[in-house]
């Protein structure tokens, strides 16, 4: 029996995943997700150090004359302290003396004879100091569990002279499809045969979500053969299928399943396109069996294969994330069931896709997001509010968001 939107999102959440973690040079964990909560061993900064090229002086002294008695470069380790009428010239970055507390721009300072300045009386205490600590304290979580490691945060894993780090091993995923229609894109295919489009779709997709990625090959139409394929599967963290999930004479793939003890999740998704979506299990391996269309297929998985691609990564954003934005144009939809919308988000408007029947295989190459109707809207117009959930870019969320769009 189908089930709704939001109990299929749930199912998902609540799926059991096998995480193992490798540990891999920073330079190549980008993208990866952290599998340890990385804590600072040390400050940022070390030491009070210069945030300008100027001159260090004790601030009492600001309406003196004061005599430079020193110089202090970035790496010196000078522990000298300022005397009385003292100032030591100092550049961006080098340890200031432990009693200075103010740092006056050299611009701003007034050149004297043998070696003395003067200074404005409009500074203020502790000026361009950067103290110890100010940027990260010993003891800060610098990245926690389930993070997506980036640039930013090699810079800090960096920072604290790490030179490797904890990850989850990225998760195995097999996908094929069954069609005695379909043919391979290498292979030859006749004039009453078609490409099959989605097994490299999947694939690709799938690796630019962080998955590795096996090919097996195509399923004949016979149990057999689908079995044959599913067995060979098995060490797999999750198998994506297309195809043969509906209630055709020739659909033998769940019957393939099932003789191998497949475990029902959901069958069917209230939905549309792609209500005959199905997911199970069979041991430790997920199974999403999609509906052979390619469009369908496509808008089911960016919206249910992608939450269980980010579980299986160990990602703590498992949900959908939206961007508020205004309908470009006015669009009808026939209501009574979900319905999912390809289009193209400008940065201000949403324009639907005018292409979108479910066989189509052109449609999303030409968006970037989608919006998900509510049942019960039958018009969107022109300028109202609406919910946008990006295809061609991550954005996931730690907490589940109503994303439904209404009128």
């Amino acid at each position: 029996m189908a089930i709704s939107v939001n109990e299929a999102i749930k199912t998902i959440s609540n799926i059991d995943v096998n995480l193992n973690y490798e540990i891999i040079p920073i330079e190549s964990s980008e993208d990866r997700i952290c599998a340890q909560d990385v804590v600072a061993t040390i400050c940022l900064p070390r030491f009070n150090n210069s945030a300008m090229d100027g001159f260090g002086i004790l601030y009492e002294d600001k309406n003196e004359k004061l005599k430079i008695v020193d110089t202090i470069f970035a790496g010196d380790n000078n522990n000298r302290l300022l005397e009385k009428n003292q100032c030591v010239k100092i550049m961006t970055g080098a340890k200031v003396p432990d009693n200075c507390t103010a740092i006056i721009p050299k611009e701003d300072c007034q050149y004297l004879e043998d070696d003395f300045i003067t200074i404005p009386n409009d500074i203020k205490k502790f000026q361009h100091i950067r103290f110890i600590g100010e940027d990260i304290n010993k003891g800060d979580t610098l990245i926690k569990i389930g993070e997506t490691i980036n640039f930013a945060k090699v810079t800090l894993l960096s920072s604290q002279g790490i030179s490797h780090i904890k990850v989850f091993k990225k998760p195995k995923v097999v996908v094929f499809a069954s069609g005695e229609e379909l043919k391979l894109h290498y292979e030859k295919a006749e004039n009453y045969q078609i490409y099959n489009s989605n097994t490299p779709t999947f694939m690709s997709r799938c690796k630019e979500l962080g998955a590795q990625i096996d090919f097996i090959g195509q399923a004949h139409d016979s149990i057999e053969s689908i079995k044959e394929l599913i067995e060979n599967s098995l060490d797999a963290d999750l198998i994506i299928t297309s195809g043969g999930v509906s209630v055709g004479d020739a659909d033998f793939t769940k019957d393939a399943f099932n003789e191998l003890d497949f475990e029902t999740l959901f069958d069917g998704i209230i939905i549309k396109p792609g209500k005959p979506t199905v997911l199970g299990k069979i041991d430790k391996t997920h199974i999403l069996n999609l509906p052979g269309n390619p469009l369908a297929s496509a808008l089911i998985f960016e919206v249910f294969g992608k939450l269980i691609i980010q579980k299986l990564i160990g990602s703590n954003e498992t949900y959908h994330n939206f961007i508020s934005a205004k309908m470009g144009e006015d669009l009808k939809n026939k209501k009574g069931r979900i319905t999912v919308i390809p289009g193209n988000f400008d940065g201000e408007y949403f324009i639907s896709a005018q292409k979108r029947s479910p066989g189509m295989v052109s449609t999303l190459s030409n968006c970037n997001s989608m919006i998900i109707l509510d049942e019960n809207v039958s018009n969107i117009k022109k300028e109202s509010f609406v919910k946008v959930l990006p295809i061609n870019w991550k954005f996931f969320t730690k907490n589940q968001k109503e994303f439904l769009t209404n009128e």
